[in-house]
């Protein structure tokens, strides 16, 4: 078998191969002799049918099978022998048509296109610079944080001597009609909490809604705006019938020592509470200036490392974060299907993402060879335990799906990178620098691509 390597690209490959006439032949007898001794040819006892017969009424399923039998073994033998790391499945075409017309009388040519992994040549991965930036947690911060968790222990109390005001919650049950189409089925819904001057409540709730009491009825009509969010109303003029059964207030609890015991044992006091939550918040605030770093440090990586990255990992990592951004959407309610979204554009502004994240990944692999980095089956089985804590899933049943999904060796490569990212920033000059606010939060890349 002859062999030609052409360097198309870092990350493609051409190989022409040509199978000699002699190995074609002698599959091409002895699967045309296996045919022979097993067809039913009339005119012939059964086996006995001479092989220019059997290859004339077999042709094309003899020749399928030679080819079978050849192509692939002769490809693999190529890439052995040329040392390819290839990635997916080769691009396969036959080179010589004519050789089929004359099968077994000459050699089949083969064009083999394949992907492969870049030779990534380190160059700058140690005494990268960068900066830590803390941002500071300031009084504001934490009264902003007790007036969330004072929210949240808030509770509803029914308003009796007065009617209803601005930011009382209203509970009503509505009939709309459509006016400018009378047969379109009616809007019913129950028990619907308006909070007067809430946001995103239409103007018109909030107007015919004040000043109301339970068991009050009123009739009113909401023009809704052609750009309206929900399709199904934009540009559409109802006539609501609002029926109310309840107006309630928020009570918050008030700031002092008995409030902060309520949240839990380990207050004993207002002035505890305040502790724990800047305690909180500045711990926050570190994990923050780490996760920066790490991103400032990846970028760093990147600008100084560069070379070609196979298009088929780009592909796949953008349908993962292609995928990632339809289940966000899906958990906060909303349907990919009914929005109004240029997913082509999308798809295109992810691509640029997922390229850096597979560079960086293969950077990361490529370091952690350098510095011989390893990872334990008993860091594997931490990991796998802090999944299923987050997950609040039992361990054995994640270890399952891990395992036939063969994601202990994704869990195995991912630790390795981050181990190789903990070597980059114990060997970065780093300096402290004053918080600054910044447009947006970057991103660390990479230990998640495959």
């Amino acid at each position: 078998m002859k062999t030609e390597l052409i360097d198309v690209s870092p990350t493609q490959k051409e190989i022409k191969i040509e199978i000699e006439t002699s190995a074609v032949r002698e599959s091409y007898d002895r699967v045309s002799d296996r045919y022979a001794k097993q067809a039913k040819v009339p005119g012939f006892r059964p086996g006995h049918a001479p092989r220019s017969v059997v290859r004339t009424r077999f042709k094309s399923e003899i020749r399928g099978e030679v080819l079978q039998e050849l192509i692939p073994e002769a490809v693999n033998q190529a890439i052995e022998k040329h040392e390819l790391s290839a990635i997916g499945e080769p691009d396969v075409q036959l080179d010589n048509a004519e050789a089929l017309d004359r099968f077994g009388e000459q050699p089949i040519g083969v064009n083999v296109k394949v992907e492969v992994l870049p030779n990534i040549e380190l160059k700058s991965y140690k005494g990268l610079e960068a900066a830590r930036r803390i941002r500071p947690v300031t009084d504001a911060n934490v009264d902003e944080m007790l007036e969330a968790l004072r929210e949240t222990s808030a509770a509803m109390q029914p308003v009796e001597d007065r009617n209803s005001a601005l930011g009382d919650t209203v509970t009503v049950s509505v009939d709309g009609a459509f006016l400018d189409e009378p047969e379109a089925e009616h809007i019913n819904a129950e028990d619907v909490e308006v909070t007067l001057g809430g946001k995103g409540v239409q103007e018109e709730f909030n107007d015919n809604l004040l000043d109301v009491k339970a068991d009050d009825e009123k009739t009113f009509t909401v023009n809704y705006l052609e750009d309206f969010s929900a399709k199904d109303l934009a540009g559409k003029r109802v006539e609501y019938t609002a029926k109310v059964s309840a107006v309630r207030v928020k009570e918050l609890p008030e700031l002092d020592d008995e409030w902060a015991k309520s949240l839990g044992e380990d207050f004993d006091s207002l002035a505890t509470l305040k502790t724990k939550i800047r305690e909180d918040m500045d711990k926050r605030s570190g994990v923050e200036a780490d996760h920066r770093l790490r991103a400032d440090l990846m970028t760093k990586l990147l600008e100084g490392n560069p070379f070609e990255v196979p298009p088929s990992m780009v592909d796949h990592q953008t349908n993962r974060r292609l995928e990632s951004v339809v289940r966000d959407m899906i958990s906060k309610g909303v349907d990919p299907r009914n929005q109004e979204m240029n997913w082509e554009g999308a798809r295109e502004e992810l691509k640029a993402q997922a390229e850096a994240d597979v560079r960086g990944s293969l950077l990361l692999e490529r370091i952690a060879d350098e510095e011989n980095i390893e990872v334990s089956d008993d860091e594997v089985e931490a990991e796998i335990e802090a999944i299923a804590t987050g997950t609040k899933q039992p361990i054995e049943q994640v270890r399952s799906v891990l395992t036939k999904e063969g994601g202990e060796r994704s869990i195995a490569n991912r630790l390795r990178n981050r181990k190789a990212l903990d070597l980059l920033v114990e060997n970065a000059r780093v300096v402290d620098e004053e918080w600054r606010e910044e447009t947006q939060e970057p991103e660390v890349r990479s230990q998640e691509s495959e």
